[in-house]
């Protein structure tokens, strides 16, 4: 607080000085003119005692503190830093595949290599496009999509084009279909039901030019004979093997004369006739002659002509054999 100022009654009355050694008061001296004396010194405040804080929250207001002087704090007291565990790292196995690039040994399960970081697992390469993808409209665009109408467009018209074609062209197109079909399957030997002529010689019946054997045939007396063969069920004749001759031997083959030139009529079911002429080598053995023909019942054998014919001979005809499609 501010020192308080003196009374003017005080100030009139002369004070006694300090008291001297044997404590008797010394004399007031001399009065000082007002102004020529020493400055009168202020009282020092009390000291007062450091203010402990309340327990709390550092930085927070309790009820009841005031504005008052902070005392001292003391410096916090150092925490020794908790020891970091890490986990050790594993080595890397050096057993796996080698590096394409720089043939270092990596394990398994790594992408790259761990000394050039070249890559362990190449991408595969990219497969060669076929040659009608390369061929417009189908070949590939860089934008992706673009092109792609057309191409559809293409497509579409060729199959309405094979649909129109095969309806238009529908025999051309089973004949077609049929004959793929005779020459990837398997073909199997068919019998006759009944065999006729009508024309032979004694003891060489028509029935011997289908009895399975070669050495005995059908014969007749001069060429202009028919022999027919009738079956039980129809079905899909590939193929007719022919024998001509008495036997496959050479010297009784040319014991008799032989059919060189033939017709092969084939009856279908609904009475259509499919004729075939043939020409046949003259030489023992067997002869194969393609026909194609569905729903067949019956297949007639017409001698047309004959090589070695003279007097005391007649026509030979060793066998008849039939293929059907299996």
């Amino acid at each position: 607080a501010p020192p308080r100022p003196p009374d003017a009654a005080a100030s009139d009355v002369p004070a006694s000085g300090p008291p001297g050694p044997d404590g008797a008061p010394r004399p007031p001296g001399p009065s000082p003119r007002p102004g020529t004396g020493p400055a009168r010194r202020p009282p020092e405040p009390s000291p007062v005692p450091p203010r402990v804080p309340p327990a709390g929250a550092p930085g927070q207001r309790q009820d009841g503190d005031d504005d008052g002087p902070v005392g001292a704090v003391q410096p916090a007291k150092p925490v020794a830093r908790r020891p970091v565990t890490r986990t050790p790292v594993a080595e890397d196995r050096s057993d796996g595949p080698p590096c394409p690039s720089c043939a270092t040994p990596n394990s398994p399960e790594r992408r790259f290599c761990r000394r050039c970081a070249a890559p362990l697992r190449p991408a595969e390469p990219v497969p060669k496009l076929p040659w009608w993808r390369t061929v417009w409209p189908f070949r590939r665009r860089v934008r992706g999509g673009s092109g792609r109408l057309v191409r559809g467009l293409v497509v579409l018209g060729a199959v309405l084009g094979l649909v129109a074609g095969g309806f238009l062209l529908f025999p051309a197109g089973r004949t077609a279909v049929e004959d793929i079909r005779d020459k990837l399957g398997d073909a199997a030997e068919i019998s006759p039901v009944k065999v006729t002529a009508d024309a032979q010689v004694p003891g060489h019946p028509a029935g011997d030019a289908t009895d399975g054997v070669t050495n005995t045939y059908w014969g007749t007396p001069a060429p202009g004979a028919t022999v027919s063969c009738r079956f039980a069920q129809p079905f899909r004749l590939v193929a007719v093997v022919v024998h001509t001759g008495a036997s496959k031997e050479p010297a009784e083959f040319r014991a008799q004369a032989r059919p060189v030139r033939a017709d092969l009529v084939v009856r279908e079911e609904d009475g259509t006739r499919h004729t075939k002429e043939l020409t046949l080598n003259d030489k023992p053995g067997p002869q194969t002659v393609r026909t194609g023909i569905s729903d067949v019942v019956e297949v007639r054998f017409v001698v047309r002509a004959a090589a070695g014919t003279g007097k005391g001979r007649h026509v030979a005809l060793g066998e008849l054999e039939f293929r059907k499609r299996s």
